[in-house]
């Protein structure tokens, strides 16, 4: 009996929720005059897509629910061509009708849940038509081409690509080698919007942030370049770059402590420090971006940047060569130095591995902390060494602040934990 009333139970639901899918968008489609079908419509025709989903599941057969298809996408049809508007053809509301439909059927199949984030999914794209029309007809060539090269490198050569170890120390990992190029495009592109969008002053602390928590390294790289190409905008490049990494060593601490829970207060002694340090910095270096008349936006062809991407691609495969083949020479060493040399490229990877030694009780609380920190502040040396190579050193000079400071804040916090444990 109780079986029987949970199945029912979920039959209801699997109805209520595709009534309330189709009441979420016909809600929408009732702020069009032009609209041929409505509130009550979608709601039907998502309660019909349900039914008839259930029905297909009792005879076994997909007739209804293709059947039911047919006559709700010919039903609407006739409705425009019955009553048609010179100002609309109807052919959004005509997709979004037999979309309800089949998230209808889709909430009685199981997949409720997906198909109530597809429905707000639809319902927004509907609702911020004129925005979104306005910001398409803002794109030129240019966009359009970087938005397309950005499509092709993440959705069509990313997935192909294999993702094993191969080649010398098995250091070459084509599918995260190519990883590197898609978040190096993808920053440029974000970045690019962000500014265009929002304007330097808010714009440069939003691409910071984001960019940090996609990949420091990556937005490190950019930002160098477009300082050494757009005279004046070093300033703004700095900006980015501290946030960036401060962003990173935040996150890194996020995530050891959701790994490792009991690394927390540990971890905190040396992190504290550098995220205080470091945001001071940042906000020093904002109130100077700020104090600038006229802030420089930076000159780009392509905001994709697909060349600077793919040379870091090149350059970051040969540094994973160079840091395998450190590890494997000095591996004997100890863990510090490998957290050295690993770090200049990927923190998390030794992150990870300390709080897994960590966890199987094999290191003690204290080394994997600082095997972090070395890891943290080899990361923070290595980019700032890309900034003066890349952006120059007016740049380095800048960036040296802020990234100083969070540096000094981690060797501070190290020093702590050493001195607590009797080592200094």
């Amino acid at each position: 009996m109780s079986e029987l009333l949970n199945t029912n139970t979920e039959q209801l639901e699997a109805f209520l929720i595709a009534i309330g899918i189709g009441l979420l968008i016909g809600l929408e489609r009732e702020r069009v005059p032009s609209a041929r079908a409505g509130l009550r419509t979608f709601a039907l025709v998502g309660l019909l897509g349900a039914l008839l989903a259930m029905l297909g599941d009792e005879f076994g057969s997909s007739l209804p629910f293709v059947t039911g298809l047919l006559v709700v996408g010919l039903n609407i049809i006739a409705a425009y061509f019955r009553h048609p508007d010179p100002t609309d053809p109807g052919t959004t509301s005509v997709a979004a009708l037999v979309l309800c439909y089949g998230l209808g059927a889709a909430s009685w199949m199981g997949h409720a849940q997906e198909a109530v984030m597809l429905a707000v999914g639809t319902t927004v794209l509907l609702y911020f038509k004129a925005q979104l029309r306005g910001m398409a007809s803002r794109l030129d060539s240019r966009d359009w081409i970087s938005i397309l090269q950005f499509g092709v490198l993440s959705l069509v050569i990313l997935p192909i690509l294999p993702n094993e170890e191969m080649g010398p120390y098995g250091a070459f990992n084509p599918q995260q080698i190519w990883w590197m190029v898609v978040l190096i495009a993808g920053v440029g592109l974000a970045g690019y919007t962000a500014l265009q969008l929002v304007g330097v002053r808010y714009g440069t602390v939003f691409v910071g942030v984001f960019g940090g928590l996609a990949s420091s390294t990556a937005t490190t790289v950019l930002y160098a370049r477009q300082a050494r190409e757009t005279p004046g905008m070093n300033a703004m490049a700095a900006l980015v770059i501290v946030l960036a990494n401060l962003v990173m060593v935040l996150r890194v601490a996020i995530v050891a402590t959701l790994v490792a829970p009991a690394v927390a207060q540990t971890l905190a002694l040396i992190v504290a420090p550098a995220l205080a340090a470091g945001g001071l910095a940042a906000v020093w270096h904002w109130r100077q971006l700020l104090e600038r008349s006229e802030p420089v936006l930076p000159t780009t062809s392509n905001p994709a940047e697909l060349k600077t991407a793919l040379g870091f691609g090149a350059l970051y495969a040969l540094v994973l060569l160079a840091a395998a083949w450190l590890s494997d020479f000095a591996g004997s060493r100890g863990l510090y130095v490998l957290a050295l040399v690993s770090g200049l490229t990927d923190v998390d990877a030794i992150t990870l591995s300390s709080l897994r030694l960590f966890s199987l009780d094999r290191l003690a609380l204290d080394v994997a902390v600082t095997a972090i920190g070395i890891a943290m502040l080899a990361n923070l040396g290595f980019k700032l060494g890309m900034a003066a190579v890349i952006g120059g050193p007016v740049l380095a000079r800048k960036a040296a602040v802020g990234m100083g400071a969070v540096g000094f804040g981690l060797l501070g916090g190290m020093a702590w934990v050493a001195a607590r444990n009797g080592l200094l």
